[in-house]
Protein backbone atom coordinates (compact mmCIF):
# COMPACT_ATOMS: atom_id res chain seq x y z
CA UNK A 1 0.00 0.00 0.00
CA UNK A 2 2.86 2.46 0.42
CA UNK A 3 4.65 1.93 -2.65
CA UNK A 4 1.22 2.14 -3.98
CA UNK A 5 0.23 5.74 -2.56
CA UNK A 6 3.88 6.76 -3.25
CA UNK A 7 3.28 5.84 -6.73
CA UNK A 8 -0.13 7.41 -7.05
CA UNK A 9 1.29 10.81 -5.42
CA UNK A 10 4.17 10.79 -8.12
CA UNK A 11 1.34 10.94 -10.92
CA UNK A 12 -1.20 13.35 -9.18
CA UNK A 13 2.10 16.01 -8.74
CA UNK A 14 3.25 14.86 -12.86
CA UNK A 15 -0.05 15.97 -13.77
CA UNK A 16 -0.32 18.99 -11.69
CA UNK A 17 2.96 20.32 -13.27
CA UNK A 18 1.61 19.50 -16.98
CA UNK A 19 -1.54 21.37 -16.42
CA UNK A 20 0.86 24.56 -15.43
CA UNK A 21 2.87 23.74 -18.41
CA UNK A 22 -0.01 23.66 -20.75
CA UNK A 23 -0.71 27.01 -19.54
CA UNK A 24 2.17 28.71 -20.16
CA UNK A 25 2.99 30.53 -23.41
CA UNK A 26 5.60 30.05 -25.42
CA UNK A 27 7.88 32.83 -24.92
CA UNK A 28 7.54 32.63 -20.87
CA UNK A 29 8.18 28.85 -20.24
CA UNK A 30 10.83 29.12 -22.63
CA UNK A 31 12.50 31.67 -20.24
CA UNK A 32 11.71 29.84 -17.14
CA UNK A 33 13.04 26.97 -19.01
CA UNK A 34 16.60 28.87 -19.35
CA UNK A 35 16.72 29.92 -15.79
CA UNK A 36 15.99 25.75 -14.77
CA UNK A 37 18.81 24.62 -16.51
CA UNK A 38 20.83 27.58 -14.98
CA UNK A 39 20.06 26.20 -11.76
CA UNK A 40 20.30 22.61 -12.32
CA UNK A 41 23.75 23.14 -14.08
CA UNK A 42 25.32 25.53 -12.02
CA UNK A 43 24.38 25.90 -8.83
CA UNK A 44 22.80 22.17 -8.55
CA UNK A 45 25.62 20.34 -10.37
CA UNK A 46 22.65 17.67 -12.04
CA UNK A 47 24.48 14.59 -12.97
CA UNK A 48 27.48 16.67 -13.76
CA UNK A 49 30.14 14.30 -13.37
CA UNK A 50 28.84 12.15 -16.31
CA UNK A 51 27.68 15.16 -18.24
CA UNK A 52 31.51 16.66 -18.03
CA UNK A 53 32.75 13.63 -18.52
CA UNK A 54 30.99 12.48 -21.48
CA UNK A 55 31.56 16.24 -23.09
CA UNK A 56 35.04 15.94 -22.46
CA UNK A 57 35.83 12.99 -24.01
CA UNK A 58 33.74 13.91 -27.63
CA UNK A 59 34.82 17.31 -27.50
CA UNK A 60 38.73 17.25 -26.09
CA UNK A 61 39.37 20.33 -28.15
CA UNK A 62 36.69 22.76 -26.83
CA UNK A 63 37.40 25.27 -23.60
CA UNK A 64 35.51 24.71 -20.24
CA UNK A 65 33.62 27.12 -20.86
CA UNK A 66 32.52 25.92 -23.62
CA UNK A 67 31.49 22.65 -23.09
CA UNK A 68 30.00 24.75 -19.73
CA UNK A 69 27.43 26.35 -21.77
CA UNK A 70 27.23 23.14 -23.88
CA UNK A 71 26.02 21.51 -20.28
CA UNK A 72 23.35 24.51 -19.66
CA UNK A 73 22.37 24.40 -23.35
CA UNK A 74 21.43 20.60 -22.86
CA UNK A 75 19.23 21.36 -19.81
CA UNK A 76 17.55 24.12 -21.38
CA UNK A 77 16.64 21.60 -24.26
CA UNK A 78 15.67 18.68 -21.77
CA UNK A 79 13.30 21.55 -19.97
CA UNK A 80 11.98 22.20 -23.03
CA UNK A 81 11.33 19.53 -24.64
CA UNK A 82 9.17 18.13 -21.71
CA UNK A 83 7.02 21.62 -22.23
CA UNK A 84 6.74 20.56 -26.16
CA UNK A 85 5.39 16.74 -24.69
CA UNK A 86 2.50 18.62 -22.50
CA UNK A 87 1.66 21.27 -25.48
CA UNK A 88 1.69 18.64 -28.23
CA UNK A 89 -2.12 17.15 -27.33
CA UNK A 90 -3.45 20.64 -27.10
CA UNK A 91 -1.31 22.98 -29.64
CA UNK A 92 -0.37 20.54 -32.07
CA UNK A 93 -2.89 18.89 -34.28
CA UNK A 94 -4.39 17.88 -37.85
CA UNK A 95 -4.91 20.51 -38.93
CA UNK A 96 -1.60 22.64 -37.93
CA UNK A 97 1.51 20.66 -37.68
CA UNK A 98 2.58 21.97 -40.64
CA UNK A 99 3.42 25.35 -39.07
CA UNK A 100 5.38 23.29 -36.68
CA UNK A 101 6.93 20.75 -38.21
CA UNK A 102 9.79 21.26 -41.66
CA UNK A 103 10.44 18.37 -43.46
CA UNK A 104 13.69 17.68 -44.88
CA UNK A 105 13.82 15.80 -48.02
CA UNK A 106 9.86 15.47 -48.20
CA UNK A 107 9.73 12.85 -50.90
CA UNK A 108 12.50 11.06 -49.98
CA UNK A 109 11.49 10.19 -46.55
CA UNK A 110 7.81 9.81 -48.07
CA UNK A 111 8.48 7.02 -50.24
CA UNK A 112 10.22 5.27 -47.59
CA UNK A 113 7.20 5.80 -45.40
CA UNK A 114 4.82 5.24 -47.75
CA UNK A 115 6.16 1.88 -49.18
CA UNK A 116 4.16 -1.54 -48.76
CA UNK A 117 7.56 -3.01 -47.60
CA UNK A 118 8.78 -2.73 -43.56
CA UNK A 119 10.53 0.05 -42.79
CA UNK A 120 12.93 0.48 -39.65
CA UNK A 121 13.64 3.48 -38.41
CA UNK A 122 16.70 4.08 -35.57
CA UNK A 123 17.38 7.48 -33.98
CA UNK A 124 18.86 8.68 -31.01
CA UNK A 125 18.27 10.69 -27.70
CA UNK A 126 19.02 14.10 -29.27
CA UNK A 127 16.49 16.41 -30.26
CA UNK A 128 12.39 15.76 -29.71
CA UNK A 129 12.27 12.30 -30.68
CA UNK A 130 8.72 11.96 -28.80
CA UNK A 131 7.58 14.54 -31.16
CA UNK A 132 8.70 12.49 -34.19
CA UNK A 133 6.65 9.57 -33.17
CA UNK A 134 4.15 11.43 -32.14
CA UNK A 135 4.11 13.58 -35.98
CA UNK A 136 4.28 10.87 -37.77
CA UNK A 137 1.23 9.61 -36.35
CA UNK A 138 -0.80 12.66 -37.04
CA UNK A 139 0.33 11.94 -40.60
CA UNK A 140 -1.77 8.97 -40.57
CA UNK A 141 1.25 6.55 -40.04
CA UNK A 142 1.35 4.35 -37.99
CA UNK A 143 4.48 2.35 -36.11
CA UNK A 144 5.46 0.30 -33.29
CA UNK A 145 7.75 1.57 -30.82
CA UNK A 146 9.90 -0.81 -27.80
CA UNK A 147 9.96 1.16 -24.68
CA UNK A 148 11.01 -0.39 -21.19
CA UNK A 149 8.25 0.04 -18.60
CA UNK A 150 7.94 2.47 -16.31
CA UNK A 151 8.41 1.56 -12.19
CA UNK A 152 4.95 4.01 -11.85
CA UNK A 153 2.02 2.15 -13.36
CA UNK A 154 0.02 5.18 -13.37
CA UNK A 155 2.43 7.46 -15.45
CA UNK A 156 3.73 4.04 -17.21
CA UNK A 157 -0.55 4.19 -18.69
CA UNK A 158 -0.26 8.08 -19.28
CA UNK A 159 2.82 7.95 -21.20
CA UNK A 160 1.66 5.35 -23.33
CA UNK A 161 -1.71 6.93 -23.78
CA UNK A 162 0.36 10.12 -25.74
CA UNK A 163 2.52 7.57 -27.27
CA UNK A 164 -0.19 5.86 -28.47
CA UNK A 165 -2.80 8.54 -29.53
CA UNK A 166 -2.02 9.13 -32.82
CA UNK A 167 -1.30 5.23 -33.87
CA UNK A 168 1.89 4.69 -32.54
CA UNK A 169 1.98 1.75 -30.66
CA UNK A 170 4.23 0.56 -27.66
CA UNK A 171 5.68 -2.72 -26.82
CA UNK A 172 7.42 -3.58 -23.98
CA UNK A 173 11.37 -4.55 -24.55
CA UNK A 174 11.06 -7.80 -22.70
CA UNK A 175 9.92 -10.43 -24.61
CA UNK A 176 8.98 -8.04 -27.85
CA UNK A 177 11.00 -10.25 -30.31
CA UNK A 178 7.95 -12.40 -31.43
CA UNK A 179 5.59 -9.30 -31.70
CA UNK A 180 8.43 -7.21 -33.69
CA UNK A 181 8.78 -10.06 -36.25
CA UNK A 182 5.11 -10.22 -36.89
CA UNK A 183 4.89 -6.08 -37.39
CA UNK A 184 7.41 -6.62 -39.60
CA UNK A 185 6.36 -9.36 -42.12
CA UNK A 186 3.43 -7.44 -42.13
CA UNK A 187 4.66 -4.71 -44.08
CA UNK A 188 4.90 -2.34 -40.86
CA UNK A 189 7.13 0.74 -39.60
CA UNK A 190 9.70 -0.20 -36.34
CA UNK A 191 10.96 3.00 -34.33
CA UNK A 192 14.00 2.33 -32.12
CA UNK A 193 16.72 4.02 -30.00
CA UNK A 194 19.38 3.23 -31.29
CA UNK A 195 22.10 4.99 -28.91
CA UNK A 196 21.70 2.64 -25.60
CA UNK A 197 24.34 0.69 -23.63
CA UNK A 198 24.10 -2.98 -24.97
CA UNK A 199 25.60 -4.69 -22.22
CA UNK A 200 29.79 -6.36 -22.39
CA UNK A 201 27.69 -8.52 -25.02
CA UNK A 202 26.41 -6.16 -27.82
CA UNK A 203 28.17 -4.91 -31.10
CA UNK A 204 31.15 -2.92 -30.09
CA UNK A 205 31.42 0.04 -32.50
CA UNK A 206 32.70 3.82 -32.32
CA UNK A 207 29.90 6.13 -31.93
CA UNK A 208 31.43 10.02 -31.88
CA UNK A 209 34.44 8.96 -32.12
CA UNK A 210 35.02 6.33 -29.06
CA UNK A 211 33.70 2.74 -28.64
CA UNK A 212 30.70 1.81 -27.39
CA UNK A 213 28.13 -1.09 -26.98
CA UNK A 214 24.83 -1.32 -29.27
CA UNK A 215 22.35 -3.94 -28.61
CA UNK A 216 22.64 -6.33 -31.92
CA UNK A 217 18.62 -6.44 -32.41
CA UNK A 218 18.44 -3.05 -33.75
CA UNK A 219 20.67 -4.40 -36.98
CA UNK A 220 19.44 -8.17 -36.60
CA UNK A 221 15.59 -6.64 -37.38
CA UNK A 222 16.26 -5.13 -40.25
CA UNK A 223 18.54 -8.18 -41.64
CA UNK A 224 16.02 -10.83 -40.75
CA UNK A 225 13.05 -9.31 -42.57
CA UNK A 226 15.12 -7.91 -45.29
CA UNK A 227 13.59 -4.19 -44.11
CA UNK A 228 15.39 -0.76 -45.23
CA UNK A 229 16.54 0.73 -42.08
CA UNK A 230 15.98 5.06 -42.27
CA UNK A 231 18.26 6.65 -39.38
CA UNK A 232 15.67 9.66 -38.69
CA UNK A 233 15.65 12.80 -36.05
CA UNK A 234 12.98 15.35 -35.05
CA UNK A 235 15.63 18.41 -34.12
CA UNK A 236 14.28 21.65 -32.65
CA UNK A 237 14.98 25.25 -34.98
CA UNK A 238 14.62 28.03 -33.89
CA UNK A 239 12.31 28.59 -30.69
CA UNK A 240 10.07 26.36 -29.01
CA UNK A 241 7.31 23.74 -31.00
CA UNK A 242 9.70 24.61 -34.08
CA UNK A 243 10.97 21.35 -35.19
CA UNK A 244 12.75 19.86 -38.54
CA UNK A 245 11.89 16.34 -39.15
CA UNK A 246 14.76 14.62 -41.45
CA UNK A 247 16.99 11.57 -42.72
CA UNK A 248 21.10 11.09 -42.42
CA UNK A 249 20.44 8.44 -44.66
CA UNK A 250 18.80 4.91 -45.59
CA UNK A 251 19.90 1.43 -46.29
CA UNK A 252 18.38 -1.57 -48.26
CA UNK A 253 19.33 -5.20 -47.08
CA UNK A 254 17.55 -6.31 -51.16
CA UNK A 255 20.21 -3.98 -52.25
CA UNK A 256 23.19 -6.60 -51.30
CA UNK A 257 25.54 -3.47 -50.05
CA UNK A 258 28.83 -3.95 -47.89
CA UNK A 259 26.68 -2.22 -45.20
CA UNK A 260 23.79 -4.83 -44.93
CA UNK A 261 26.75 -8.14 -44.73
CA UNK A 262 26.52 -8.61 -40.91
CA UNK A 263 25.67 -6.75 -38.20
CA UNK A 264 28.57 -5.11 -37.06
CA UNK A 265 28.69 -3.47 -40.30
CA UNK A 266 25.38 -2.11 -40.35
CA UNK A 267 25.20 -1.39 -36.61
CA UNK A 268 28.80 0.86 -37.63
CA UNK A 269 26.71 2.33 -39.99
CA UNK A 270 23.39 3.73 -38.52
CA UNK A 271 25.89 4.53 -35.39
CA UNK A 272 28.14 7.22 -38.30
CA UNK A 273 24.49 8.68 -39.60
CA UNK A 274 23.44 8.98 -35.94
CA UNK A 275 26.24 11.24 -34.81
CA UNK A 276 26.19 13.07 -37.98
CA UNK A 277 22.76 14.33 -36.29
CA UNK A 278 24.31 15.01 -32.87
CA UNK A 279 27.09 17.26 -34.51
CA UNK A 280 24.61 19.54 -36.12
CA UNK A 281 22.85 20.20 -32.83
CA UNK A 282 24.84 18.72 -29.66
CA UNK A 283 23.46 21.29 -27.33
CA UNK A 284 19.95 18.70 -27.99
CA UNK A 285 21.68 15.40 -27.25
CA UNK A 286 21.36 13.78 -23.81
CA UNK A 287 25.21 14.22 -22.83
CA UNK A 288 23.68 13.09 -19.17
CA UNK A 289 23.09 9.11 -19.42
CA UNK A 290 26.32 6.26 -19.54
CA UNK A 291 26.56 6.13 -23.28
CA UNK A 292 30.49 5.06 -23.25
CA UNK A 293 31.03 2.27 -20.51
CA UNK A 294 34.42 0.41 -20.06
CA UNK A 295 34.20 -3.55 -21.34
CA UNK A 296 34.29 -5.36 -18.49
CA UNK A 297 36.85 -8.42 -18.82
CA UNK A 298 34.98 -11.96 -18.56
CA UNK A 299 36.84 -13.88 -15.52
CA UNK A 300 37.88 -17.23 -16.93
CA UNK A 301 36.31 -19.90 -15.09
CA UNK A 302 38.71 -21.41 -12.16
CA UNK A 303 39.78 -24.91 -13.05
CA UNK A 304 39.51 -27.81 -10.78
CA UNK A 305 42.46 -29.26 -8.88
CA UNK A 306 42.63 -32.91 -10.07
CA UNK A 307 42.01 -33.77 -6.32
CA UNK A 308 38.94 -32.00 -5.37
CA UNK A 309 36.94 -32.98 -9.09
CA UNK A 310 37.61 -36.85 -7.82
Amino acid sequence: MRRRLQHLLEYVAVRLLIAVVQTLPENLADRLCRAGAWLLSDVLNVRSKTVDGNLKLVFAECSDAQRDRMRRQMWHHLLLMLCEIAWAPRRLHRCNWQRHVHIADTSEILRWLLSPRPLVIVSGHVGNFEMGGYVTGLMGIPSLSIARRLDNPYLHRYITRFRAANGQRVVDKDGCAPEVDRHLSGGGILTLLADQHGGDRGCWVDFLGHPASCHKGLALFSLTSRAPMMVGYTRRIGGPMQFEQGTTGVVDPERGTSVTDGVRPLTTWYNERLADVVLKSPEQYWWLHRRWRPKRKRKRARAIPPAQAA
